[in-house]
């Protein structure tokens, strides 16, 4: 839960933004000397020529400074000249930023690590003068801090083509900071794609592609929450990198009607096998239609009737082997032999998708999750919120839900040097099983 603070900010916050920035110079190269009289002045003529008054250089936070904001970054500008070069150090690691395109300016690319010790040293030059800057500054120490509790895929996993990026805090983000979380979640793929993030609650944002991802390539999502402000005194204090894969393509078809699946893997039909669906009358033995992912494989699961009680008419428990959940209403791919004999031909399911026990292993020991499975021929349609049906919802629709009402490039140059730990969370979908 966010906890809110029962006092103010700490003492000296107010004090550091406001703080005036101080200039540390270091000129060399024909430059004059310090600020005591004597001097040659700026613009004074040497030799009969004009000198150029040296590069001035502002590193914000100033040095010395010792509770710095962490949101609000590193600032280095060049006044008469352009910057040469900027080198920032946190632990002895570099921080990435950027320069402005007149080279003017130079920002850190990220929020600060908050309880932190920065050094900065930066150069500028002109025709004539080079002055060197630099400054030592330590971040302010939070009250509070958010972080993440799970994230999911997990480290090294490998997935299917229309895996969602799942995050989950263990603090409530308010609506007026989500803008800010959201632009630190930041998801790089080998291909390039175009995704966005959906607030699903205050405690969960879910990134994914407008284009189902490209198969075989590595994917990395690094939350660089260090320093962002979620409330008063309220900060992250640590990033964190996932790395997964996504491996083949594999995408089912299942056509109610046809009573057929159809098993593409990477564009190419391996497997065009009978199967019954759910017999339908009631809406709760409907198969579902729509995009589907699998999520989960479990061998045995035993599944009974949705909200029925033993010695209820329609009541049953049944244990099914090979079973690939492909919805959080209780649909899974699985094997069915008492049903071999309506495979192909017609349903009846309580609207799991019934296979033969061969392909049903097969389908088991193949799937990923994440992969594919697009039911067609049913008047039930599949919600977007229920398991992994984000591919129900329009992508307009789906970039709605950005705190940022805007879309991400995926691509291997939206990615900066800097990464944290390897984060690993686990997710077990749950709902009612009906075969």
């Amino acid at each position: 839960m966010y906890r809110r603070p029962t006092a103010g900010a700490p003492r000296g916050v107010r004090a550091a933004a406001g703080m005036t920035v101080a200039v540390l110079v270091l000129v060399t190269a024909c430059s004059s000397g310090g600020g005591g009289g004597g001097g040659t002045g700026p613009g004074a003529k040497v030799a009969g020529k004009q000198e150029v008054a040296a590069p001035v250089v502002t590193i914000t936070p100033a040095d010395g400074t010792g509770k710095a904001l962490p949101e609000k970054g590193i600032q280095v500008t060049a006044a008469n000249g352009t910057l040469d070069t900027v080198s920032v150090q946190l632990k002895g690691k570099d921080v990435p930023g950027q320069f402005s395109a007149d080279k003017a300016s130079w920002k850190s690319d990220w929020t600060l690590t908050p309880n932190a010790a920065y050094r900065v040293s930066a150069t500028a030059k002109n025709a004539q003068k080079t002055t060197t800057a630099t400054s030592g500054f330590h971040t302010l120490k939070p009250t509070y801090t958010i972080g993440i509790t799970s994230v999911f895929p997990t480290a090294g996993q490998k997935v299917g083509v229309g895996m969602p990026v799942t995050v989950q805090f263990d603090t409530s983000i308010p609506n007026k900071s989500k803008k800010a979380v959201e632009q630190a979640l930041q998801v790089t793929s080998e291909q390039p794609n175009e995704g966005a993030w959906y607030w699903t609650s205050d405690t969960e944002a879910i990134f994914r592609t407008k284009q189902y991802w490209d198969p075989n390539q590595k994917i990395a999502l690094t939350a660089h929450l260090a320093g962002v402000k979620v409330g008063r005194a309220t900060y992250g204090i640590a990033d964190q990198t996932v790395k997964f894969k996504v491996g083949d393509s594999h995408i089912s078809t299942v056509n109610t009607r046809t009573h057929r699946m159809v098993v593409k893997i990477n564009g190419r039909k391996v497997k065009d096998v009978g199967i019954s669906a759910g017999r339908g009358g009631v809406r709760k033995y409907t198969t579902t239609s729509g995009i589907h992912l699998t999520m989960e494989a479990v061998s045995p699961v035993t599944m009974t009737s949705p909200g029925l009680k033993k010695g209820d008419p329609g009541y049953y428990t049944e244990t099914v082997y090979d079973a690939v959940r492909i919805s959080n209403s209780g649909e899974y791919v699985h094997s069915a032999p008492w049903s071999v004999g309506a495979q192909g031909s017609y349903n009846v399911s309580h609207g799991c998708v019934n296979a033969s026990p061969a392909f049903a292993t097969w389908f088991y020991n193949t799937e990923q999750w994440g992969d594919v499975v697009v039911v067609t021929g049913t008047d039930r349609p599949l919600e977007w919120n229920n398991g992994y049906g984000f591919w129900q919802m329009s992508w307009k629709d789906w970039v709605k839900g950005s705190a940022a009402n805007a879309s991400v490039s995926t691509g291997p140059a939206a990615a900066d040097s800097s990464a944290g730990p390897s984060a690993t969370a686990s997710v077990t979908p749950t709902g009612t099983a009906t075969p």
